[in-house]
């Protein structure tokens, strides 16, 4: 059995008499099910996660956030990860994580995440921790859909803004940037462009946080594509009263189509800010101001650092020296001299998503990607595991015909992978160690042949050409209707 609380987006396992049942009585039986509990049988193999936090007074304490999972807590720099949002959260989707660091019992926690591609769960509002995230409130905001930004003030628990991205399949009026004075009693919407602009980040000024900056895009999913930007809507606001009044900044910025934006602001060099924009390729990139928004110049063009923007598009800066900074995308990059050079960051696994940087010890931070988030106390030499967190996305489940039986599920962004039922034998690496790749990537799906277990016809992306041996682990590329005509 595995020591891992239920979450989401695992395989679950239930009565599969049930269907028989139903088949011949015609008449679902609502107390069948009555004495049957779900279990977790993995995979311990982590996940898409895309916002993470750390706590800077209780050393080793970290969040992520994870895309279907929830959130997720370490207390030894994630050696051992629990969730902590089962039972209080209704939607897993996880946008947004923000720790009052004066007193890190107190943690906002948006739902919904900002990186809007086809397969996204909605989000349903704000939550708020007073312990650390024992127990949870919700504390509304439940139409926002996807939250990209969650900001505390500095000496003011209770003042927090919230940029809400929007639904991310239809418009809807509950977009914009949001202010609670109360603790999220109440919210006020202090910045609205329309009801399919919504805000994506927020930053304030290390020096004074009444200097805000908001990022608003324009962003819809539909199943056949992604809308991503608009000419001249959208776009960098400023505010220097709180929030009360803001004003469009246009001076050395894209001035048609311009997309997805993301802030990163440095306590080091309080009037440097640094905008990460999606815009057509030869106005794309990292750009940065040194009058706290005022007007801005673009440091770098460097294609690779927006790619799949309405995925990603994510930037941070070293809180002890303003000219080191990180980008997030299908790489994780890192720039000494303000982003005029980079060089690439090796993560346990690809497509980046969010960092946290320890303020008192910078060489420490936490990064989360496709696979999970990864703690490093050596600036990116070594990392923590992400094969012990129970977060991965399975896109489908398929069950075969031996003793115990196996489940089989194609995994985002990783492999194919299929799990027993029940653990056959002890294993050194306990249960978790039971799992397999058996052809395939990440779509799926993987199909067991009935009656021969041990093949195993997977696909990849449209190509269902691959059958594998799962006991030799020896696949053939094929074109299988040759292998599926009767």
């Amino acid at each position: 059995m595995f020591p891992f609380k239920k979450s989401l987006l695992f395989l679950f396992i239930v009565g599969f008499a049930y269907q028989a049942h139903a088949q011949d009585s015609g008449v679902v039986d609502s107390t069948f099910f009555k004495n049957l509990t779900f279990r977790n049988v993995g995979p311990s193999r982590g996940g898409r996660a895309t916002t993470v936090q750390g706590a800077i007074k209780t050393p080793g304490t970290f969040y992520m956030g994870a895309t279907g999972g929830g959130v997720w807590k370490t207390e030894d720099y994630g050696i051992n990860w629990s969730n902590i949002s089962d039972g209080f959260f209704k939607s897993p989707s996880i946008g947004a994580i923000k720790v009052y660091q004066e007193d890190p019992k107190i943690i906002y926690v948006g739902t919904g995440s900002d990186g809007i591609r086809s397969n996204i769960i909605v989000g349903d509002g704000m939550y708020k921790s007073e312990n650390a995230g024992k127990t949870w409130t919700h504390i509304g905001l439940e139409k926002a859909g996807q939250i990209g930004a969650v900001e505390v003030h500095p000496t003011n628990p209770n003042l927090v803004y919230v940029a809400a991205q929007g639904q991310p399949f239809n418009a809807n009026e509950e977009r914009g940037v949001y202010r609670t004075n109360d603790g999220g009693k109440s919210w006020k919407r202090i910045l609205y462009v329309s009801d399919s602009v919504g805000a994506i980040d927020i930053e304030l000024a290390p020096n004074n946080p009444n200097i805000i900056y908001a990022a608003m895009w324009r962003n819809q999913r539909k199943p056949w594509t992604i809308i991503s930007g608009a000419n001249k809507i959208g776009g960098i606001y400023k505010s220097v009263d709180g929030g009360d009044n803001w004003k469009k900044v246009t001076n050395g910025l894209p001035q048609g189509l311009i997309g997805k934006i993301d802030f990163a602001v440095s306590p080091a060099d309080p009037n440097r800010l640094y905008a990460l924009v999606e815009a057509p390729k030869d106005e794309r990139g990292v750009y940065r101001s040194d009058d706290q928004g005022e007007s801005f110049k673009l440091v770098s063009n460097k294609k690779e650092l927006t790619d799949r923007p309405f995925y990603y598009c994510n930037i941070d800066a070293n809180p002890l020296n303003a000219d080191v900074i990180f980008v997030m995308a299908t790489n994780f990059y890192k720039s000494k001299d303000a982003g005029k050079k980079w060089s690439e960051i090796n993560p346990p696994h690809g497509d980046n998503h969010d960092m946290w940087i320890n303020p008192t010890d910078t060489s420490q931070f936490i990064q989360s990607n496709d696979g999970g988030a990864n703690i490093t106390t050596n600036g990116g030499k070594s990392w923590s595991t992400q094969h012990n967190q129970p977060t991965a996305e399975l896109y489908q489940v398929e069950v075969d015909d031996q003793y115990p039986y196996w489940l089989y599920a194609g995994q985002q962004d990783n492999s194919t992978i299929s799990v027993p039922s029940l653990p056959p034998y002890d294993a050194a690496g306990g249960p978790s160690a039971f799992w397999m790749a058996v052809g395939g990537c990440e779509t799926g799906p993987a199909v067991p042949k009935p009656g021969n277990p041990n093949i195993v016809y997977s696909n990849c992306k449209g190509n269902f050409g691959y059958m594998i041996s799962a006991r030799t682990r020896a696949s053939i590329s094929c074109r299988c209707d040759e292998y599926l005509r009767p």
